[in-house]
């Protein structure tokens, strides 16, 4: 993790300021700027969204999917959590904390926007920075690998059902329209440029010339993913300043999120037998959210002002912070896990990394 990226929560938070300062002075020009849209989707932040979502996915390779039977055990977990707990737990969250116990202190009529934002946050599983915290908790490589592909694979087919389905029980409007739409702008098509590129620079230079490649896109990821924060904070920033309590509100079903689903897909792992470098990553997998898509999708089915928007970004204000305190959970807890688990289990590694 390069310094810039380990204190990624020091620029959002000061991205957050610069945001709320700009959109409080110049007000217009973040009217001129919400209004460059063609069907609900806004077209400055959609060249954002795909400058930040691009260079995560050429580091995907989806030969990897070829692999997935070697860490059947810990795929199965992570699929599992990831798509039949993660949305569902996030949708009860959501109705509990900010439909009903923080609904005397949230805008009436934000309510539904910020259940949704909350929704979109875990419906999407973490595509790019899950490396890191696999790295970080010795992960499988591997796994991590092939999982994350899987992931993005699934991802295409299961996002626009789930969140329909979750946005209807919750009694919103679903645009289908702008979902399929969004769906198709912020996975489809990046997926598909994104390969492109990773195979045309691997027939061109191999394996050096794609990590060059790599290096030199991953600060564009980060200014993009900050630039649009400014944008959100600068549309959110009359209501954050009159309400500033929100932000704190809407991070506690996210947090309890975090923490159960890690938790949760750590237990299984073990009760299954997976080694532990599976079982950290398939806990981390688990727990955090592909944020760029879910900010991109809040702005195209409810706008820049609207409380989905601002619920996906406080996801992103947490996300690191949260993250590397999970990686410290399991690397801390590894002999607690290896006790508990069949002998056997310790023969199933590919391979296993150092403890960090």
């Amino acid at each position: 993790m390069s310094l810039f990226e380990r204190y990624l929560t020091v620029w959002v938070a000061l991205c957050i300021v610069v945001g709320i300062a700009l959109g409080h002075f110049f007000p217009a020009t973040f009217e001129i700027i919400g209004a460059a849209e063609i069907a609900k989707v806004n077209l400055p932040v959609a060249v954002l969204i795909w400058l930040m979502i691009i260079p995560m996915l050429v580091k995907i390779d989806f030969a990897a999917l070829a692999r997935v039977k070697e860490h059947w055990r810990g795929i199965g977990v992570t699929l599992f959590v990831n798509w039949a707990v993660k949305p569902f737990s996030m949708a009860f969250l959501g109705w509990l904390f900010i439909g009903w116990l923080f609904r005397p202190y949230l805008p009436a009529g934000q309510i539904d926007s910020y259940v949704a934002g909350l929704i979109l946050l875990a419906a999407a599983p973490c595509t790019a920075m899950v490396f890191v915290w696999s790295n970080l908790s010795g992960g499988e490589p591997h796994f991590t690998l092939s999982q994350v592909a899987l992931n993005d694979l699934i991802m295409v087919f299961a996002f626009a059902p789930i969140v329909g389905l979750l946005l209807g029980l919750s009694a919103i409007s679903v645009p289908w329209e702008t979902l399929f739409l969004s769906v198709v702008l912020y996975i489809v098509v990046p997926v598909l440029i994104a390969q492109v590129v990773r195979r045309f620079t691997l027939a061109n230079g191999g394996d050096k010339a794609l990590k060059r490649l790599l290096a030199a896109l991953q600060p564009v990821s980060l200014v993009a993913l900050l630039a649009t924060l400014v944008l959100l904070f600068g549309f959110q920033g009359e209501q954050i300043l009159a309400q500033p309590l929100i932000i704190a509100m809407l991070a506690v079903p996210i947090l309890i999120q975090v923490y159960f689903n890690a938790g949760f897909a750590y237990l299984l792992n073990r009760a299954t037998g997976e080694v532990h470098c599976v079982a950290a990553p398939s806990a981390l997998i688990g727990a955090s959210n592909f944020f760029e898509l879910a900010v991109a999708a809040a702005i195209s089915l409810f706008g820049f002002n609207s409380g989905a928007a601002l619920a996906t970004v406080v996801g992103v204000l947490i996300e690191v912070p949260v993250m590397l305190s999970v990686v410290k959970i399991v690397n801390a807890s590894r002999g607690w896990y290896e006790t508990g688990i069949e002998p056997r289990a310790a023969g199933r590694a590919v391979s296993r990394l150092p403890n960090r």
